[in-house]
C-alpha cells in the first residue's frame, strides 16, 4: 500500500485527504478534514496541521488540485494571497513527489473513481471506449475540458472554453447578450456569464427588467441584497441558489423562467463542446449547479438543445451525456493524479 494526500484547494474551503492506493489502483480513505482557507496564511501550515491531527507517516506522493492556472509548478489562487509552489511544498512539507493541477482537470482524471451510483445517464449514446472523453461543468464558473487516451490513461487537458463567447440563438438571448454588454459597459460577453452561478443571477436580472415576469417579494430581496452588497468579499446571500430553490418547489414564476433559460443554454453550449470534439467516450456535466437542478435538466430541454445543431443532429444523439452526482470528483481525481506520479 501507498499513502497519498490529496487535496481539493479553493478560495473558501480545502480539503486535505489521505488516501491509501494498491497496485490495482484502488483507493481507500484513511483520514480527511475540511478547512476554511481563510484562516491560514499560506497552504504549508494548513497541511501540517492536517498531518499532525492524522497521525500517520508522512504520506509518498500529493496532489492538489487548485481553483484557478497553474503555470510551471506553481498557482496563485484567485481569492487568497496564497502562493503555491512545488518545489517549495516539496521541501517543507518532506514528500518528494508532488504536483499541482487545475480543479478542473481533477475533474478530469477523477470520471474514472467514480460508481454507476455517482452518475446519472441524460442519454446511453454510443460509447466508443477509444474515442475523447469531455467534461463541461458550471459551477461558480463555467469549466470545461476534455481527455485523450494514450496507452492505458488518459491525458486531461483542461481549457478556457468558458471565456468563448456567448453564442444567442434566439431573440430573447440575443437581448440577454445586448443587456449584458449595456449593464456592464463591455465588448463582449462570455458564455461563462451566462451558463454559471452569476448567469442564473445574470438571467433573473434581465427578466425583471424586462418586465417579463413578477417577482415575489422573497426572492427580490435575496437579489436586491445581493446587489448591494456587490464588491464585498463576503456575501451574506445567494441569490443563485435562492432562484434555484424557489424554481424547483414551483414557488416563484420569474425564477422557474430564469431556470428554464438558463437549462437551454447550458445544453446548447454543452453541445458546442461536443461538436468541437466528438466525445463517443462520454460528455460528463460537472461542477456544482446540474445536480441541484436535476428535475428541470430532465424534463428534456437540455438535452433538446445539446442536440439541436441541424445536420449535425445524429452525431449527438450518438454521444453519452452523464451527469457527475458525487461532488467529490475532483478529490478523487486529486488522489488518482497522484497514484500516477
Amino acid at each position: 500500500m501507498t499513502l497519498l494526500l490529496a487535496g481539493d484547494i479553493g478560495g473558501t474551503k480545502t480539503i486535505l485527504r489521505l488516501v491509501e492506493v494498491s497496485n490495482s489502483l484502488d483507493l481507500q480513505t484513511v483520514y480527511e478534514e475540511t478547512y476554511r482557507s481563510g484562516d491560514f496564511l499560506d497552504l504549508v501550515p494548513l497541511v501540517q496541521q492536517f498531518l499532525s491531527q492524522a497521525n500517520t507517516p508522512v504520506p509518498q506522493r500529493a496532489c492538489f488540485a487548485i481553483a484557478g492556472p497553474v503555470v510551471n509548478n506553481t498557482a496563485k489562487l484567485t481569492n487568497l494571497t496564497w502562493f503555491i509552489d512545488t518545489e517549495r511544498l516539496k521541501q517543507e512539507l518532506s514528500i518528494n513527489s508532488m504536483c499541482l493541477i487545475n480543479d478542473f482537470a481533477a475533474v478530469g482524471y477523477g470520471i474514472f473513481g467514480l460508481s454507476k451510483q455517482d452518475l446519472l445517464t441524460l442519454q446511453p449514446g454510443k460509447l466508443q471506449p477509444e474515442a475523447p472523453i469531455g467534461i463541461i461543468g458550471a459551477g461558480t464558473g463555467l469549466g470545461q475540458g476534455f481527455l485523450i487516451k494514450q496507452g492505458n490513461y488518459y491525458q486531461v487537458f483542461p481549457s478556457e472554453g468558458g471565456h468563448a463567447d456567448f453564442a444567442p440563438r434566439s431573440e430573447l438571448e440575443f437581448q440577454i447578450l445586448k443587456y449584458l454588454l449595456d449593464k456592464h459597459n463591455i465588448q463582449r460577453v462570455s458564455v461563462e456569464r451566462v451558463v454559471s452561478g452569476q448567469g442564473i443571477v445574470a438571467i433573473y436580472q434581465f427578466l425583471r427588467d424586462r418586465k417579463l415576469s413578477s417577482e415575489s417579494p422573497e426572492i427580490a430581496q435575496i437579489v436586491r441584497t445581493w446587489e448591494q452588497e456587490a464588491g464585498q468579499q463576503e456575501k451574506t446571500v445567494d441569490p443563485g441558489a435562492a432562484i434555484g430553490k424557489a424554481a424547483l418547489e414551483g414557488s416563484d414564476r420569474l425564477s422557474l423562467q430564469t431556470l428554464e433559460l438558463f437549462v437551454d443554454i447550458y445544453g446548447a453550449e454543452a453541445g458546442n463542446l461536443a461538436l468541437k470534439l466528438l466525445p463517443y467516450g462520454g460528455l460528463y456535466i460537472a461542477g456544482g449547479i446540474a445536480p441541484k437542478i436535476l428535475p428541470l435538466i430532465q424534463k428534456g430541454t437540455f438535452l433538446l438543445n445539446f442536440s439541436q445543431k441541424g445536420r449535425m443532429r445524429p452525431l449527438m444523439e450518438d454521444i453519452p451525456v452523464h451527469i457527475i452526482l458525487n461532488q467529490q470528483v475532483g478529490l478523487i481525481g486529486a488522489a488518482l493524479r497522484a497514484a500516477r506520479l
